[in-house]
């Protein structure tokens, strides 16, 4: 490739990270008016200009990384087909911060504590990743004296839990970016059209951006899952792809990302036994937060929780917690849940009140207006004989 392809091809990943970042500032914004529309005058939080120049940095700067991952032959080849490939790299520029942030959690809180500025306004274009996902109880399950950590081992078990979530995030940036087209080549060949419950549908109901290719490795685990819990009527099964949307967009079983929600100064500190969080997710040893951090399609959160739902679909993931992010089991762990919550989910869907549904498996409201996009284009499309 001559010099000036490579450039441009480079300058292109960069233009597009910019725009996927500019979305995020778009979102940020509109929740920042929102939310100071129902604040008193003194109470308001401010936007600050600095922010947004290095937000829509990071923005580039991870759309030229998602470029060099690429072949740049195809970007300096690019033609007008190739919308999935230029969604991706915004994808990219969109989970830049998030990328950030996973170092930032690490840093050691400055002195007197807190958060830098106390109440300082919302970063320009980014928005908070989620709290924990699962419905917090207070029984707590009993583990091995071996599983216990020393302080030593926690520091270190947690270095690694960040390098893996960077690890994690690149590589669904590179997923989105190298998943082939809708309905070109082998994707479109591997299409059962005669499938009702097919993953052209399931793609139309989700964000554009989701590979067809994650659709179709994981669509089939879902149903499978939804099919032993005896949960394959219309109802739950919009329930469990609306739930995947709003927890992991990708359609891939994942991991928790590092948040300000979870993590002060070592990664998933805010989960750990003696927290009020630990407490109510059941976790008592050293090192359960990131232990028993959030996984799969429903984002499984807690010793508790791990050792219930595991013990339902007969897995030992208080030994082995990342099963949780095996396709077939992700796929029983979402359909025990929801199995576990169906009187309230099924009352709050007759009755159509989608937030009450949400939270019956979220425990707040997180993602619902994803899980709402979801759950409603679903409604008017899939069949009435869907499932039958």
């Amino acid at each position: 490739m001559a010099v000036a392809e490579v450039l441009g091809a480079v300058f292109l990943g960069g233009v597009m990270g910019l725009i996927g970042q500019g979305a995020r500032t778009v979102i940020g914004l509109k929740k920042l008016h929102d939310e100071n529309a129902a604040k008193g005058p003194n109470e308001q939080d401010s936007f600050i200009a600095s922010r947004l120049v290095v937000s829509l940095f990071i923005g580039f700067i991870a759309g030229v990384a998602a470029a060099l991952l690429l072949d740049l032959g195809k970007l300096a080849a690019i033609t007008v087909n190739d919308i999935d490939l230029l969604l991706g790299l915004a994808a990219a520029g969109y989970a830049g911060t998030d990328i950030i942030e996973a170092f930032v959690a690490r840093l050691p809180t400055p002195a007197g504590g807190g958060s830098p500025g106390g109440g300082e306004g919302v970063a320009a274009g980014t928005t908070p990743t989620k709290p924990p996902s699962t419905v917090v109880v207070n029984v707590a399950g009993q583990t091995p004296a071996a599983e216990v950590l020393t302080t030593d081992a926690v520091t270190e078990a947690a270095f690694k839990l960040d390098l893996a979530d960077i690890k994690t995030k690149l590589g669904s940036i590179t997923s989105m970016i190298t998943a082939p087209a809708v309905g070109t080549g082998a994707a479109a060949a591997d299409d059962d059209s005669t499938d009702l419950i097919s993953p052209t549908l399931v793609k139309s109901i989700f964000n554009p951006a989701t590979p067809l290719a994650n659709i179709k490795t994981h669509l089939p685990s879902v149903l499978a899952g939804l099919r032993d819990k005896g949960l394959l009527d219309r109802e739950m099964v919009l329930m469990a792809l609306a739930t995947i949307r709003a927890e992991t967009e990708g359609f891939v079983p994942i991991n928790e990302f590092v948040s300000k929600y979870n993590t002060s100064t070592v990664p998933f500190d805010k989960y750990e036994p003696g927290t009020s969080v630990g407490k109510n997710l059941g976790n008592t040893q050293p090192g359960d937060g990131a232990r028993f951090r959030g996984r799969g399609f429903v984002q499984l959160t807690g010793r508790y929780n791990y050792n219930r739902i595991g013990a339902q679909i007969s897995a030992n993931l208080i030994v082995t917690p990342t099963l949780a992010n095996d396709s077939t089991l992700a796929g029983l762990i979402l359909a025990q849940f929801l199995l576990n919550k169906q009187d309230i989910i099924r009352a709050a869907l007759s009755s159509g009140d989608l937030k009450a549904a949400r939270k019956a498996v979220n425990g707040g409201t997180h993602g619902f207006d994803r899980f709402e996009d979801t759950y409603t284009r679903g409604d008017a499309l899939l069949p009435e004989t869907a499932m039958a």
